[in-house]
C-alpha cells in the first residue's frame, strides 16, 4: 500500500511531473494507492483530469473525492487501486470556527470512503488530507470525525485501513487521538527509519501514515527517495488477518 501527496502532480521544483507519479506507483508494486492534492481540470494542471490520466498509465481503478472547486476544475483525495471498487463516497470534515485559508477562501476537508473487492475479501479504505495549519485547533476536529467514520467501519464486515497526509507529527495531540481509539500508527510497528517524508529534497518531518487496528499486521514499510512531489511516498506492506482471508 502507498500513500502519497502528490502535490497535484507537480515534483518539487514545481514542474508538471504526472507521468514520473505513475511511475512510481506502477514500480512500487503496491495494490491500493491513497493520493492528495490530486486536480481535475484545473488551469495548473493544463487542465488535465488527473484521475483519469493515472487511470490509463497505471491500469488502475481510480475513485475521486472533490473538496474544492478551483481554477475552473476540481481538487480533492483518490484511491487507486489494481482491484475492483464497489462503492466510495466523500464524506466533509466540519470545523468551527469555519477555516479562513487566505483571508476569504475556505478549503474544507475531507475524507474518502472506498470499498475494495480484493481476491482476499473487501478491504475498506478511508483516505484524508487534513488541515495543515500551524495549530491543532481544526486537524483534532477533522481527526475526530475521520475516527468516528472509521470506528463505524470496522463494527461492519472487511478489513478497514486509515491513512493519508494528516500534516502532524508522531508525537502530537491529533497522532495520540487516533492512538487512543485503538488506531495503530504502522511506522512504528514496521518501519526502517525515521519515516521522515516531507519535504522530498531534505525530509525533516513525518506527516504521512497509514493506520490500522485489530489484528491487521505490518510487514515493512518504507520511504521512496524521490522528488516528483513535494512529499516523498510512504511504501507499506500488510498482513491480512487470515478471518480476512479466503
Amino acid at each position: 500500500m502507498l500513500v502519497y501527496n502528490i502535490h497535484a502532480g507537480k515534483d518539487a521544483q514545481a514542474a508538471d511531473n504526472l507521468q514520473r507519479v505513475a511511475s512510481i506507483v506502477r514500480d512500487s508494486d503496491a495494490d491500493i494507492v491513497l493520493l492528495q492534492e490530486v486536480d481535475r481540470g484545473t488551469t495548473r494542471s493544463g487542465n488535465v483530469d488527473q484521475v483519469e490520466r493515472l487511470r490509463s498509465l497505471t491500469g488502475f481503478h481510480a475513485a475521486f473525492g472533490k473538496t474544492l472547486d478551483y481554477q475552473g476544475g476540481q481538487y480533492g483525495i483518490a484511491v487507486l487501486t489494481r482491484w475492483t471498487i464497489s462503492s466510495d463516497t466523500l464524506i466533509h470534515l466540519p470545523v468551527e470556527p469555519p477555516q479562513h485559508r487566505s483571508g476569504v477562501s475556505y478549503e474544507p476537508r475531507g475524507a474518502l470512503r472506498v470499498a475494495v473487492e480484493s481476491p482476499a475479501g473487501r478491504i475498506h479504505v478511508l483516505n484524508t488530507h487534513i488541515d495543515a495549519s500551524r495549530e491543532d485547533t481544526y486537524r483534532m476536529q477533522e481527526a475526530r470525525t475521520v475516527i468516528a467514520i472509521a470506528d463505524t467501519l470496522r463494527r461492519g464486515t472487511g478489513v478497514v485501513l486509515v491513512g493519508g497526509d494528516l500534516n502532524s507529527e508522531p508525537k502530537s495531540a491529533v497522532i495520540g487521538q487516533f492512538n487512543a481509539a485503538g488506531w495503530r500508527d504502522n511506522w512504528t510497528k514496521c518501519g526502517n527509519g525515521s519515516g521522515f517524508s516531507y519535504p522530498a529534497d531534505v525530509p525533516v518531518k513525518r506527516i504521512d501514515y497509514l493506520l490500522t487496528s485489530g489484528e491487521m499486521r505490518c510487514a515493512k514499510a518504507s520511504v521512496i527517495e524521490t522528488q516528483a512531489s513535494d512529499h516523498r511516498p510512504v511504501l507499506f506492506e500488510l498482513i491480512l488477518p487470515l478471518k480476512a482471508r479466503r
